[in-house]
């Protein structure tokens, strides 16, 4: 590496990045060459050829005009698939067009940079490609001090920039860089600058617009690093900004904290009070999780949707505050589904436009559209045209059929005779019946005890419509939720045990299964893991 003397100049980087002219060998002239001249050959006689002799003439002559004219129009795509070089040549030819002609770099790959680099990409070995990149880097450090001259600053850092990257001699570019600095500092007037801000941090408008104090002393130390005064300010000033930082953090603005930590780091990535501040920071994130997931299983859906939302502005791809959200919208779901069965159809409204507003996509979602559509027409068709009398005989009709369906095991099936069905046609007739209520209480206790009855015996299936019917008659959302995740792991450990006997399709449905009662059961992410890397070894 070439050692940087103190006394170089600009000018002196300037003369010795001038790229070296090469002169090409040449031929020499051809004139004096005699070249004999070949006696013209006379034609033999010949008969003119048969009729069917030219009709295929003609068409052979049209089918090589149609190839000529094919590759008159594809001749360039032809030549760059079969004949590489030629591309990369026509390239580095326009590259040095592009350099002669000043243009160094161009966003539309245009410039002589752009261009050189495309040819090497495809001729790696090609040195006269990296030549002209050398000759391009010493443009670029000519034009910067063209340009510091001027007193165009951003134009000489911009070309500056560009013979750095092209690997131009550190000494060179370094004796422009402090040039730049020094007439910088001279026309910026860095005293005045230092004083806007000390104005501004005393003002307390510390980011926000380029006269604020950070921005400020970021400039003045770019024009002179090592100045105390603009570091003791910057310091300051970050110390302040990170104890908001945790001040929002106390409040438990974790979205504030976060922008204004982000911001510290920009400014200095070595502050002392970073660590302490990012630490706090993650602690807190993890606590706000805790509490997501909490509000979740106790049914406080509406706190555990803006903590999840919280977690989803610190990070947008927070896998698992996305999860959280799919369950609450789950969660969601389930209750305008009870409330349907109830027929409180603007409850169930209200339960549905929130789950839509969270996972409008979700299975969940779509089954609960279909169950409050059902509803609806079900209270269309039993309730008019129905006197109070004739209403009561109803309601007492379907009961009796309740009871007999409950005595006889049909808690849920067959649809329609089921017990929960009789109910649910009796609360649409009377909601407020008392006897209407206390059947729904005592199925209710039914729907529980099947509950735990088949879930003890592994009947999971069954288990699941004892559950549904539990929840559609329940308020419970913290008793649904505990249920749900206790059947959600017992379909998680069957999955376990179809997958360690190779049952790839029964390990999955297992899967579907846990997934659809609890996204966030735990060992969930791990077993779908291990699916996929089974199901990717099976292929």
């Amino acid at each position: 590496m070439m050692r940087k003397d103190p006394t170089w100049t600009a000018d002196q980087a300037l003369e010795a990045s001038r790229p070296q002219v090469r002169r090409e060998p040449t031929l020499g002239s051809l004139e004096g060459i005699d070249t004999p001249t070949p006696a013209p050959r006379r034609r033999p006689w010949r008969r003119s050829p048969p009729a069917s002799i030219r009709r295929w003439a003609w068409r052979a002559a049209a089918v090589v005009g149609v190839l000529l004219l094919a590759v008159l129009v594809f001749r360039q795509p032809i030549a760059d698939w079969i004949w590489p070089e030629t591309r990369a040549q026509a390239l580095q030819s326009a590259a040095a067009r592009a350099l002669a002609s000043n243009r160094l770099t161009a966003a539309d790959g245009s410039g002589a940079r752009e261009l050189y680099e495309a040819a090497l990409a495809i001729d790696p070995d090609r040195g006269e490609a990296l030549t002209g990149l050398a000759n391009v880097a010493s443009a670029a450090l000519v034009a910067s001090v063209a340009a510091l001259r001027r007193n165009d600053f951003e134009t000489a850092h911009g070309h500056l920039r560009l013979a750095r990257e092209l690997s131009v001699p550190a000494a060179h570019a370094d004796a422009v860089a402090d040039a730049l600095r020094r007439r910088e500092a001279a026309h910026a007037g860095i005293d005045q600058l230092m004083a806007r801000a000390e104005a501004a941090h005393l003002a307390g408008r510390l980011d926000g617009d380029p006269q604020a104090a950070l921005p400020l002393y970021r400039r003045v130390l770019e024009l002179q690093p090592e100045r105390a005064d603009a570091l003791r300010g910057r310091e300051d000033a970050l110390t302040e900004l990170l104890d908001s930082a945790r001040a929002a953090l106390r409040e438990g603005d974790l979205d504030v904290a976060a922008r204004r930590i982000a911001l510290a780091r920009k400014y200095d990535p070595g502050h002392v009070d970073l660590p302490d501040s990012q630490a706090r920071l993650t602690e807190e994130t993890e606590a706000l999780r805790r509490r997501a997931d909490r509000d979740l299983k106790w049914g406080r859906l509406p706190e555990a949707t803006r903590a999840y939302r919280s977690l989803l502005a610190l990070s947008a791809t927070d896998e698992a505050a996305v999860r959280g959200l799919l369950a609450v919208a789950g969660a969601h779901a389930a209750r305008a589904q009870r409330f349907a069965a109830d027929f409180r159809f603007g409850e169930a409204q209200a339960e549905l436009e929130a789950a839509r507003a969270l996972a409008p996509d979700a299975a969940e979602v779509r089954d609960a559209t279909r169950r409050l559509a059902r509803a609806r027409q079900s209270s269309a068709r039993l309730s008019p045209g129905v006197s109070s009398r004739d209403r009561d005989q109803r309601v007492r009709s379907l009961l009796a059929d309740a009871a007999a369906a409950e005595a006889r095991g049909d808690l849920l099936a067959p649809p329609g005779e089921s017990a929960f069905d009789k109910v649910r046609a009796a609360r649409a007739l009377a909601p407020d019946s008392r006897a209407v209520r206390e059947a729904a209480a005592r199925l209710l206790g039914a729907a529980n005890a099947c509950f735990e009855r088949e879930l003890r015996g592994n009947s999971l299936g069954r288990a699941r419509a004892c559950l549904d019917a539990r929840s559609a008659l329940s308020d419970d959302d913290a008793g649904i939720a505990a249920a749900r995740r206790r059947l959600a792991e017992r379909w998680l450990a069957v999955g376990n045990e179809r997958l360690g006997a190779d049952e790839l399709q029964a390990a999955a449905a297992a899967l579907a299964q846990a997934r659809a009662l609890d996204r966030s059961t735990p060992g969930l992410a791990e077993f779908d893991q291990r699916m996929r890397a089974a199901t990717a070894s099976n292929d």
